[in-house]
C-alpha cells in the first residue's frame, strides 16, 4: 500500500474554496515556508489553520500549549481567535524553523499573545504549571506518547488535546509499514482509544486530527 490522500484533492480544494479565507499575510508565510524549509508539508495549511482558528473561537481557551512551532503558521492561526487575555506558549527545537516563526510572529498583530520556547518539549512542559485549556501536538511522531502523557495531567477539566497527523497518509493501515514514525503513530492511536481516562474522536481533516478530552467532561462522560 502506498501513501493515500485522506481526502480527494478535488474535495480538499472545494473545501478550501468554501472556507472563510485567512488573512493575506498567511500566504507570505506559506510561500517562505515552501521556499526556505526542507519539509514544507509540515505546515498545517489553509484548511487545518482555519479549523484551528474555529476551534479556538468556539472553545475560548485562555492558555494554549503548542508542541511543534515549525514556522508559526498554526500558532498564528490560533492566535487570530484567542479570547481577550488568552496566550499561546509554543515550543520547538529547530533554530532554523524558529527564526522564521519569530520574525513572522513579531510582525503579526498577535506578537504579545505568543511566547516561543526553544528546547526539548518535555522540558518545556515540565517547567509549566498548567492548566492548559488546549494543547496542540504536531511534532516528532515517536514523541507523541510522551507528549500526551506529559500534558494530560495538566489539561484543564474541559480542555482538549489536538493531535495532528494521526492518519499519516494512511500508512498506519498497512501492517507492512514498520518505519519508526508510522509505528509510533499506530501505537499512539491504539493507546489513546484504549485509554479509559479520555474520550477521542479522529477526524479526517488534512492528514488526520484527533480531539482528546477527559472522559469525565460533560454529562455524557
Amino acid at each position: 500500500m502506498t501513501d493515500i490522500d485522506i481526502a480527494d484533492p478535488r474535495i480538499e480544494a472545494y473545501a478550501v474554496e468554501h472556507t472563510t479565507p485567512e488573512p493575506p499575510w498567511f500566504d507570505e508565510l506559506a510561500a517562505e515556508t515552501r521556499s526556505s524549509t526542507e519539509a514544507p508539508n509540515m505546515m498545517v495549511g489553509t484548511l487545518e489553520g482555519r479549523f484551528l482558528a474555529a476551534l479556538v473561537a468556539m472553545h475560548r481557551p485562555q492558555v494554549i500549549l503548542e508542541i511543534g512551532t515549525f514556522t508559526g503558521y498554526s500558532a498564528l492561526s490560533m492566535a487570530e481567535t484567542l479570547p481577550p487575555g488568552g496566550r499561546i506558549i509554543t515550543c520547538d527545537i529547530s533554530e532554523e524553523h524558529l527564526a522564521i516563526a519569530r520574525r513572522r510572529i513579531a510582525a503579526s498583530p498577535y506578537a504579545d499573545s505568543i511566547e516561543i520556547r526553544q528546547g526539548p518539549a518535555l522540558e518545556t512542559v515540565e517547567s509549566l504549571p498548567g492548566p492548559f485549556d488546549l494543547v496542540f501536538i504536531d511534532a516528532d511522531k515517536p514523541g507523541y506518547q510522551a507528549y500526551y502523557e506529559a500534558t494530560l495531567p495538566k489539561l484543564a477539566p474541559h480542555g482538549v488535546i489536538v493531535v495532528d497527523n494521526v492518519l499519516w497518509s494512511g500508512r498506519p493501515l498497512d501492517p507492512e509499514q514498520t518505519d519508526t514514525s508510522t509505528s509510533a503513530i499506530r501505537e499512539f492511536n491504539d493507546r489513546v482509544v484504549a485509554d479509559e481516562r479520555v474520550a477521542v474522536v479522529m477526524l479526517t481533516v488534512r492528514d488526520g486530527v484527533s480531539l482528546i478530552r477527559h472522559r469525565s467532561a460533560g454529562r455524557a462522560g
